[in-house]
């Protein structure tokens, strides 16, 4: 597989750059002509249809598991680990833009189908709920790559109803169930404007074990993802 080429200044994700605009506007420069991506009037309809579901005089709590549990990038009122049930963790979307480019490719984390996944859930007040979930909204849905759907999240003061992304199986950009050579291969080189592939799998393990969770499978590709990067590292002192 190629190697990701320098992608220069690095972007990083903010509460006030998403809230702004910034963020979302350059993203949408990089990937001009793409139709898959969604208006801002679309991503903020979603976000309505989804609380219309919701009591208006309840909190809001959304559900976490990958660069939300350890950059939230949004202001809430209490956070706590929990398990999602019917929904596991997987490396199942191609990244062209923020972690990987059209020319190398990266993998990104969505929930699929089936399972269970350890990750972190965050409590919004129900007055300010619609005005922070707009935050992650503009983040996770302007792609298209993702759906909102509500989960059930166990954690030891009970299960708590909870907002979630999840991936969208007719986005041109879902990979399906692929192996973990396939993927650990990808990760190693897969880089863009918001860093590389590898550090968001080990960040996204750090949070899990500071809370005292895991996941296999990311364990798993934590060990092949170093194993490949050292022989990067090996090819090219010894080139």
């Amino acid at each position: 597989m190629a190697q990701a080429e320098d992608i220069g200044e690095r972007v990083r994700i903010t509460a006030e750059a998403l809230r702004d605009g910034s963020l979302i506007a350059a993203a949408r420069l990089r990937a001009s002509g793409d139709p898959s991506l969604l208006s801002d009037a679309a991503i903020e309809a979603s976000l309505h249809a989804m609380l219309a579901a919701h009591p208006t005089n309840e909190d809001v709590w959304l559900f976490g598991y990958g660069s939300l549990m350890w950059n939230p990038a949004m202001h809430y009122a209490e956070n706590r680990p929990g398990v999602v049930r019917g929904w596991h963790r997987s490396y199942c979307l191609w990244a062209h833009m923020g972690r990987g480019t059209p020319e190398v490719p990266g993998l990104m984390l969505a929930l699929d189908r089936g399972g269970s996944s350890a990750g972190m859930l965050f409590r919004f007040p129900a007055a300010s709920s619609r005005a922070e979930l707009l935050l992650p909204w503009r983040r996770e849905m302007f792609t298209g790559a993702y759906l909102a759907r509500w989960v059930r999240v166990d954690t030891e003061a009970g299960p708590v109803r909870a907002v979630s992304f999840v991936a969208n199986h007719a986005h041109p950009r879902y990979a399906g169930r692929l192996d973990e050579a396939t993927i650990a291969a990808c990760l190693a080189v897969a880089g863009g404007s918001l860093g590389t592939c590898a550090e968001y799998l080990m960040h996204t393990l750090a949070v899990l074990r500071a809370h005292g969770r895991t996941d296999h499978r990311l364990e798993r590709l934590e060990r092949l993802v170093a194993e490949r990067l050292v022989l990067r590292a090996s090819a090219a002192s010894a080139g």
